[in-house]
C-alpha cells in the first residue's frame, strides 16, 4: 500500500472514465508516486518505468477527490431535531444556540469524526470546517479537530471561527458562546503558529472566520482581516445567506452586504464566502473582480428556505465557486458527492438544462481547491496531489446507464468505493481504513442525545 511520502509507484490502470481538465485523455490511467500524480495516460499507453503496484480501475469512474469548502463538524450531534425541522435560518439558530453551548471535547471530537468519515465516504478528501463555538472548557477545539484529521489521513482547513455580538448587545448568539477580541486574536495567531502548513500538499491548514454579521462586530472583522494579512492566511464569513441578514446588515451597519465586507477589509481573493445567494447584478461584478470565492451549498439553502446562489453569474464575473455541505443540522448530511448533484439541479432550475454534470463536479473539484487558494488539488494532472476518488457503477440504480461521468450524478452515486489521500488509499471496498464505525456511531448517539435532552 502507498502512503504519502512512499517512493513507491502506482499506476491506475484503464479506468472505465476520468474527470480531466479540458478533455484531456486520461484512459489509460494515472500513475502516482510520492502522493503526488506524475502521469496522466492516454488510451493504450503505459507508465514510462515499470510501477511497482498496479490497480486495475476498469469498473471505475475516476474523479479528483472532492473538495467541501463549507462545514461545521459539530453539527452532527443535532441532525433533524423536531423544534427546527420546518424554521428558517433565525429561529433555527435561536433553538440551537443553546443546545450547542452544552458541546464538551469529546462531543466534538466524534462530531469531528463522525463527519469527516461521511464526507471520505463520499469521495472527499479536503474539508474546511466552520468552527465558532468555543463555550467553556473547549478552547482547544480546532486543536482536537486538527488531531481528528490526521487520524483519518485527510487533508482540512480549519478555520478558528469567533462570536462577539451576544443578545445583550443586539447580536443572535447567546452570551455564553461569545467571546472577546483579545482572546479570539490570540488563539488565532498561537494555531497559526502551531499547526497551519504552507505549499503544495499541505495536510493541516488553518484561517480565520467571524461568524456572521449577525454575531460579529465590525472591529473583529477588522482586526482578523489584519491578522490574516500578516500571516499570509486565508478569511471566511457566511455572508448573504438569507434576506433577513441583509436587513440586519442595513439596520445596524446602514450598508448591504458587499458594501459591508468592503468596509472591513474583506473584499480580496483572500475571502471566501459560505452561501453567497443574495447579491444583485453589480456585487456579483464585484465580488468576481475581487477573486472572492463562494462556497456554494445548496442542500443547506433549500432546507432553510433561503434562496439559490447565482453560483454560473458568480464564476462568470470571476469569483471562485466550490462546494459545501454546511452544517449537519441544516443538510442534514455530509455527502459531497449528492452535494455535487443537488448543485446540478438547482443551478439548472435558474440557468437552463445546459448545465453539465462535468461542470458540476467541477465546482466539487477544481472551483473549490480555488476557493480556498489551493493549486495542487482538485484536478487529475501531473504535478497536482494523487487525491482520488474512485466510484464503481454496479448498483441497481446504474443498470441501463451509457455515460459513467454523467451517471455519477444522473443516477445518484452516495459511496465511494476507494479513496485516496496524497497517494494513499484511505477508503477501501467502501470502508474507512482503520475506523471502528459501529462503535463510532454508538458513541456520537450517545452524545447527540444528552445534548438535546430537556432542551
Amino acid at each position: 500500500m502507498s502512503a504519502p511520502g512512499d517512493s513507491t509507484r502506482l499506476w491506475i490502470k484503464n479506468p472505465l472514465a476520468v474527470l480531466t481538465p479540458d478533455g484531456v485523455d486520461a484512459a489509460g490511467g494515472i500513475v502516482a508516486q510520492n502522493g503526488v500524480i506524475t502521469e496522466v495516460l492516454g488510451a493504450g499507453e503505459e507508465p514510462a518505468t515499470p510501477c511497482e503496484e498496479v490497480y486495475d480501475a476498469r469498473e471505475h469512474v475516476v474523479i479528483p477527490g472532492l473538495i467541501n469548502t463549507h462545514h461545521h463538524f459539530y453539527q452532527t450531534l443535532t441532525r433533524a431535531w423536531s423544534p427546527v425541522v420546518s424554521v428558517e435560518l433565525f429561529p433555527w439558530l435561536v433553538n440551537l444556540y443553546p443546545v450547542w453551548a452544552r458541546l464538551r471535547p469529546r462531543d466534538l471530537e466524534l462530531a469531528t469524526t463522525v463527519a469527516l468519515a461521511e464526507l471520505l465516504l463520499s469521495g472527499c478528501t479536503t474539508a474546511a470546517d466552520h468552527h465558532y463555538l468555543f463555550p467553556g472548557g473547549l478552547d482547544d477545539a480546532i486543536d482536537i479537530q486538527v488531531e481528528a484529521t490526521r487520524r483519518l489521513g485527510m487533508r482540512a482547513v480549519l478555520t478558528r471561527g469567533s462570536m462577539t455580538l451576544g443578545q445583550d448587545d443586539g447580536g443572535l448568539p447567546p452570551q455564553e458562546v461569545v467571546q472577546d477580541a483579545e482572546t479570539i486574536l490570540a488563539d488565532s495567531q498561537r494555531l497559526i503558529d502551531t499547526h497551519h502548513q504552507r505549499g503544495p500538499g499541505a495536510q493541516i491548514q488553518i484561517a480565520l472566520a467571524p461568524c456572521s454579521p449577525f454575531s460579529v462586530t465590525r472591529e473583529i472583522m477588522r482586526e482578523s482581516a489584519e491578522l490574516a494579512e500578516r500571516n499570509d492566511v486565508r478569511l471566511h464569513t457566511h455572508l448573504a445567506e438569507t434576506l433577513d441578514e441583509e436587513d440586519f446588515c442595513l439596520e445596524r451597519f446602514g450598508m448591504r452586504t458587499v458594501d459591508y465586507l468592503e468596509s472591513v477589509g474583506w473584499l480580496s481573493p483572500r475571502t471566501w464566502l459560505a452561501h453567497g445567494i443574495h447579491f444583485d447584478d453589480g456585487e456579483i461584478a464585484r465580488l468576481g473582480a475581487a477573486g472572492v470565492g463562494v462556497a456554494h451549498c445548496p442542500s443547506s439553502n433549500m432546507r432553510l428556505a433561503s434562496g439559490t446562489c447565482r453560483a454560473v453569474e458568480l464564476e462568470d464575473a470571476g469569483a471562485a465557486v466550490g462546494l459545501g455541505v454546511d452544517g449537519s443540522a441544516s443538510n442534514d448530511g455530509s455527502n459531497l458527492i449528492l452535494e455535487a448533484r443537488q448543485a446540478l439541479y438547482v443551478q439548472r432550475l435558474r440557468y437552463g438544462a445546459e448545465i453539465s454534470p462535468e461542470r458540476a463536479l467541477r465546482w466539487g473539484s477544481a472551483g473549490s481547491a480555488r476557493a480556498l487558494g489551493r493549486d495542487d488539488l482538485g484536478e487529475i494532472a501531473v504535478g497536482k496531489q494523487a487525491d482520488l476518488a474512485l466510484f464503481r457503477l454496479d448498483d441497481l440504480r446504474f443498470s441501463g446507464s451509457h455515460d459513467p461521468l454523467a451517471a455519477l450524478l444522473l443516477c445518484g452515486a452516495d459511496r465511494a468505493d476507494r479513496v485516496m489521500v496524497a497517494g494513499s488509499w484511505r477508503v477501501v471496498d467502501g470502508a474507512v481504513e482503520g475506523l471502528d464505525v459501529p462503535a463510532l456511531v454508538a458513541e456520537h448517539s450517545a452524545a447527540a442525545r444528552r445534548m438535546v435532552a430537556g432542551a
